[in-house]
């Protein structure tokens, strides 16, 4: 059974404002197991023994993290009152996992990783510049970052607004965001080019507000395999998503 948070880890209540998510994309993209397969298989040779999850929802992607075996220890960060009790108790009786209700932010003293996973978290903060510096604090030198974040701006429809979007990336935009906090950035790839097509259409043309696990279930199982099989061979110009490791220099002193 998971033994209790140390108190070091116990978030500063002054800092953790009450916060429920409003989105409503979490129970569908729970369907997409292909997606996250693939996105585990490109973290994995950078995720090492301890791993921070920086908005872990209901524990979803935490789930395919603790499949690798390197993998000894996570924990999984999560500030929304309506999903940590799901997450805590999804994971409850796993020793390898702490579970925090909170932001990351400079007063959560947690211990430093080998690794901090954010899957689509920096578009949901609004310093997201902020967010890059505290998670350079918070691996070990040589540690990684490893990102994925809604990608092209153009394609910012009614489902970013829905699902609380600050915003969606370019290349450019989130090297500008990494590197002056002293990311050394590794890859910066663009991913699942059919999807710009149909978040546009979602959000552009049929102003959707939601989608459902269904849709998600579909497009994992028809797409998504295919895909990211041309798109390994080729990669894409654009991407609904983009790709980020990047790396802490083993010299960084903070």
């Amino acid at each position: 059974m998971n033994s209790p948070i140390p108190a070091a880890l116990q978030p500063p209540v002054i800092r953790t404002p009450a916060f429920s998510y409003s989105g409503s994309e979490l129970d569908a993209l729970a369907n997409a197991r292909n997606y996250y397969s693939w996105l585990v298989k490109q973290f994995e040779p950078h995720l090492g023994a301890t791993v921070i999850e920086v908005g872990s929802g209901i524990g979803t992607f935490a789930e395919y993290i603790l499949s690798i075996p390197s993998v000894r220890r996570l924990i999984a960060v999560e500030p929304a009152d309506n999903t940590y009790p799901t997450l805590r108790e999804r994971f409850a009786r796993d020793s390898r996992v702490t579970t925090v209700r909170s932001y990351l932010n400079a007063g959560l003293k947690l211990p430093r990783a080998d690794s901090l996973v954010a899957v689509n978290v920096m578009e949901h903060i609004e310093d997201d510049a902020e967010f890059a510096a505290t998670a350079f604090a918070s691996v070990k030198p040589g540690g990684a970052l490893l990102l994925l974040v809604p990608a092209l701006p153009a394609i910012f429809g009614s489902l970013d607004a829905k699902f609380e979007h600050f915003r969606r990336y370019t290349r450019k935009s989130l090297r500008e965001k990494l590197e002056p906090g002293g990311w050394v950035i590794e890859r910066l790839d663009y991913a699942n080019l059919p999807g710009v097509l149909a978040w546009y259409v979602a959000g552009r043309v049929l102003r959707k507000s939601t989608i459902t696990p269904r849709e998600t279930m579909l497009y994992d199982r028809w797409v998504i395999p295919w895909a990211f099989r041309l798109e390994a061979l080729i990669a894409p110009p654009l991407g609904q998503s983009l790709v980020v490791i990047a790396r802490k220099p083993q010299s960084a002193r903070r």
